[in-house]
């Protein structure tokens, strides 16, 4: 029995290697490769289109004395162009905007209790630079420059409606600041809000009657008009010349 079972135990032992060279050898499984993570990049020309609304405050004043003060509310739609280039997370940029305008309002004087000051912007354009923070693909900026506004101004009878003096036309320069946040929702477009302040300043105007016909009109009043405007408006970009840079 003993030799029977050492007998055993030695055959065991010699058949194991063989069974172990029988097993298939094991397979090899490449590690997948690292994910690759894709940042926005701002950096390039872009142009698009815009719309909102808009409220210029003006107030009219005859030799320091007060004449009442009114906003000219309306809706505003446009374009803009520009160049952004973005270096780590910082965006810097330039842009021109020209808009269409209807910014209108009134008051009745207080001076005079029986005129109405009329003022109205039809127009203006902007150009800024920008700068920017990036988080990926929203970008947080503000922005300030030159803007210019086309403006008119008259006099009307408050009870008639009558026009009492010739229209003033004038292009007004001054500064503006702005915010706005912009999110890009595919490689080359982008949608976002912007709020923007113009600062006007103050001009006098001599508003002349309109007289009748063959005789020219006078000197009706002399105005200090004071004036800023506050808009805000929804704008759409389309980016060229800036692709997505993949980072592992």
């Amino acid at each position: 029995m003993k030799k029977f079972l050492l007998g055993t135990v030695a055959l065991v032992a010699l058949a194991a290697p063989a069974s172990a060279a029988d097993l298939a050898a094991r397979p090899y499984t490449k590690a997948p490769p690292a994910p690759i993570a894709v940042l926005y990049d701002w950096s390039g020309f872009y142009i698009g289109g815009n719309g909102g609304w808009g409220t210029s405050h003006a107030c009219w004043d005859v030799v320091g004395f007060g004449d009442g003060c009114h906003d000219a509310d309306g809706g505003t739609a446009g374009g803009q162009i520009g160049y952004r280039w973005q270096t780590g997370t910082w965006v810097f940029g330039v842009e021109g905007q020209g808009n269409w305008a209807d910014f209108r309002g009134s008051n009745v004087s207080l001076l005079t209790g029986i005129d109405t000051n009329e003022s109205k912007i039809d127009a203006f354009g902007l150009l800024t630079g920008q700068i920017g923070y990036a988080a990926n693909n929203v970008l947080f900026y503000v922005k300030g420059g030159a803007a210019v506004t086309s403006n008119r101004y008259r006099v009307r009878d408050t009870f008639t409606g009558v026009p009492i003096t010739d229209t003033i036309d004038d292009t007004r320069w001054g500064a503006v600041v702005g915010a706005g946040v912009e999110y890009g929702f595919a490689p080359n477009w982008s949608v976002g809000v912007e709020y923007d302040h113009i600062f006007l300043g103050d001009r006098s105007y001599d508003f002349i009657n309109n007289g009748v016909v063959g005789v020219p009109g006078t000197l009706f009043t002399t105005e200090n008009v004071s004036q800023d405007v506050d808009m805000v408006t929804v704008r759409v970009n389309y980016k060229w010349g800036g692709p997505l840079i993949p980072r592992y």
